[in-house]
């Protein structure tokens, strides 16, 4: 059994660290908000597994080779010869202010299909199932595909999350309000502070979430972020960092916590490890280079700029 199942699109990605009209070097990678958790906890010692398709192409190898370097199993991937892999460019014109620039319309992402998301949640039987909001963002039938497999899994018994992750470049809020029809099956809901409206129109958002969720868990970048259960709400200050680049924060957090739920930790530690893989990645460029290892964890205990000799 696999600890988790993470499913949607990954795509290449070139970074820029000034305006990007402004030419240069540029750093090329990957990126995709459900492989940057499949990886975080990859790092943090448990088996992940990640469903997408990518073109037949050198940028979908180049996704498959940096997952299986980091250990996420990539063996239900598909490879489309008739559709490209998407690719997505950033670039920073301020400190910490990333500009996003998306190809992806009609990629190999964007064809997912519910048979064979099903089919991988069959052969995978991960205790977790994670989800995004992008996923089904990207097309009907990826947005079929990603309701197929949530009932799929609450019928197996498998707990699935799903983090809101709401991107106005691919749908209006009022479009992401399709994500309502997935929560009958969510065991665990990750929303910004921003965000709540989107899943629900109640003038007390998180009760109304929890009467069909286990745990609501909320993030207010430098507040901190805020667990919601039937048992009450517990607090965790975000962890003081300096801050080089923001992307990707969300998704370690994400990753932070679903290892501590896998590791069956309480609510508070689970926040902890949370803030802290999320601290983690704020510190350099990169959607998850800087992910943290089981080893890394207590890194930040140190005063900044310690020296470990």
């Amino acid at each position: 059994m696999t600890d988790l199942l993470t499913i949607g699109e990954t795509m290449v990605s070139l970074r820029t660290p000034r305006a990007m009209r402004l030419g240069g070097d540029a750093h090329l990678s990957i990126a995709g908000s459900e492989t940057n958790v499949a990886i975080g906890l990859a790092r943090l010692g448990h088996t992940a597994a990640w469903l997408g398709a990518v073109g037949n192409d050198e940028p979908g190898r180049l996704i498959e080779r940096t997952l299986r370097a980091e250990a996420v199993d990539t063996s239900r991937m598909r490879f489309s010869d008739t559709d490209f892999t998407g690719f997505i460019a950033f670039d920073q014109p301020s400190h910490d202010i990333t500009r996003v620039s998306y190809h992806r319309r009609g990629s190999a992402g964007s064809t997912l299909t519910a048979s064979e998301c099903v089919a991988a949640l069959e052969d995978v039987q991960p205790r977790l199932l994670h989800v995004t909001g992008i996923t089904p963002a990207l097309s009907d039938t990826a947005r079929a595909a990603t309701l197929a497999v949530v009932q799929a899994a609450a019928e197996f018994g498998v707990q699935v999350s799903l983090d809101v992750n709401y991107r106005a470049r691919l749908w209006s809020r009022a479009e992401a309000t399709a994500l309502r029809e997935l929560l009958p099956h969510i065991h665990t809901v990750f929303a910004s502070d921003d965000e709540l409206d989107i899943l629900t129109s109640a003038e007390d958002p998180i009760a109304d979430l929890l009467t069909t969720a286990t745990e609501v868990v909320v993030t207010a970048g430098g507040k901190g972020a805020w667990s919601h259960t039937a048992a009450g709400t517990l607090h965790s200050a975000a962890l003081p960092v300096t801050v080089v680049d923001s992307i990707g924060a969300g998704d370690a957090f994400v990753s932070g916590y679903l290892s501590a739920t896998l590791d069956n930790l309480a609510g508070e530690d689970r926040l902890t490890r949370a803030t802290t893989s999320g601290a983690f990645c704020v510190t350099a460029l990169g959607d998850w280079e800087s992910l943290p290892t089981r080893q890394d964890l207590t890194l930040l205990t140190h005063t900044q700029g310690t020296a470990l000799r």
